[in-house]
């Protein structure tokens, strides 16, 4: 059976609530003010040391206060990973039928692995994925292939990668996978824009196409 590996952010869960709680709880302890979720949205993507960048970015801090405040971030994030995250709809009913029909599935962020876990665990999703690659658990991120392919070779066999973004898309291509692009989660380019197999909304159309292939 089709190995197939998931982003998470933006195409297993929304996670942009509670990555935005905790960078206002950041900001708020520097006395600056809140940001909007539509901006965070933004900033999600590459992890979240970029995603403090960005916000430092955003209100002109010093490049100094980033080792500060990506260490703030990154404790109020872990702390309370999961209080907002949400799967997006259809996601469990498609990873039960996926792991029913036999296909092994994985998971390859840029999210650092600690904090990936913590949501899978809270999610109760933890249970269909034999392999998780987070943002550190190799020297380089997505888009570089190499996190990718470390979940493929894991999983045994090639096959699907699903993501929601840019990065995702770029990642599938650079490693020769095919790529399913959700179009609900924090993708900012045109869906023509990305290259993709499939593009879906419902993810009841993503596990009717991947029956159809195997």
């Amino acid at each position: 059976m089709t190995a197939i590996v998931f982003d998470l952010d933006g195409t297993l869960v929304d996670s942009a609530p509670d990555l935005q709680a905790a960078a206002n709880r950041m900001l708020d302890e520097i006395g600056q003010p809140p940001l909007p979720l539509d901006k965070i949205v933004g900033f999600i993507g590459n992890g979240i040391p970029v995603l403090v960048r960005r916000v430092m970015q955003e209100y002109g801090l010093p490049e100094g206060d980033e080792p500060d405040l990506r260490a703030r971030m990154l404790d109020h994030y872990t702390a309370r990973p999961a209080d907002l995250t949400r799967p997006y709809p259809g996601v469990v009913d498609t990873l039960s039928q996926l792991r029913a029909a036999g296909h092994a599935l994985g998971v390859c962020t840029n999210k650092a692995r600690a904090p990936a876990m913590q949501v899978l665990d809270a999610l109760d999703l933890r249970r269909f994925f034999d392999v998780v690659i987070g943002g550190d658990s190799l020297p380089v991120k997505k888009p570089d292939p190499a996190p990718l392919q470390a979940a493929f070779d894991t999983l045994g066999s090639a096959g699907l990668y699903v993501g929601d973004s840019e990065i995702d898309a770029e990642t599938a291509a650079a490693a020769g996978y095919d790529f399913a692009l959700y179009t609900q989660g924090y993708r900012k380019a045109p869906v023509d824009a990305l290259p993709h197999m499939l593009a879906f909304d419902d993810y009841a159309v993503l596990a009717d196409w991947i029956t159809t292939r195997t």
